[in-house]
């Protein structure tokens, strides 16, 4: 068979067989079961992300400022607070931070209760983005979950909340 004659291997197939090279090697079916579905998941997801986010002609790590600054309780935030949530060094953020100012996503101000720190929350246009982006994502992972029912769907989240609630538990830091 020629290269260009081979299938491509359907997800649930790349599933299947992760699935069983997991078990085969010592894991626990239905653990390894969950863990490579949720895996799988998330990594077709995150590529479908990466080409919305190239669209929207924004980095990852602009994103995660969006989106850290969106879901911050309506409180501006720090700029070290948002290194540390993306896990960069300071300069690299101060740098972001230019970048997306100058693009009129994040303003930043002086903190009226310590001189020395700054504070930064999302612009009108940062939040339009915002809820572009979730708009567009929604359509998206809406497809994804079309073939569960409303009910499946919340026993769903319900159980994998459960699961969250657990994973400091066996947070390696």
């Amino acid at each position: 068979m020629t290269p260009r004659s081979r299938r491509r291997r359907t997800a649930q197939e790349q599933y299947r067989e992760a699935v069983a090279s997991y078990v085969a090697a010592g894991g626990e079916e239905s653990v390894q079961r969950v863990i490579t579905a949720v895996s799988s998941l998330s990594r077709k997801l995150d590529q479908w992300y990466t080409r919305q986010l190239a669209d929207l002609d924004l980095s990852h790590g602009e994103w995660s400022v969006i989106a850290l600054l969106a879901t911050s309780e309506g409180q501006p935030v720090t700029p070290t607070r948002l290194a540390d949530a993306g896990n960069v060094a300071a300069s690299s953020m101060t740098h972001r931070l230019d970048k997306m100012t100058e693009r009129g996503l994040v303003r930043r101000s002086p903190d009226p209760d310590n001189r020395t720190r700054v504070l930064v929350e999302l612009t009108t246009q940062g939040w339009e983005l915002f809820e572009s982006a979730v708009r567009e994502a929604n359509v998206v992972e809406s497809d994804v979950l079309a073939p569960l029912t409303r009910e499946e769907r919340d026993q769903l989240a319900a159980l994998l909340e459960v699961v969250i609630a657990g994973l400091d538990e066996v947070d390696p830091t």
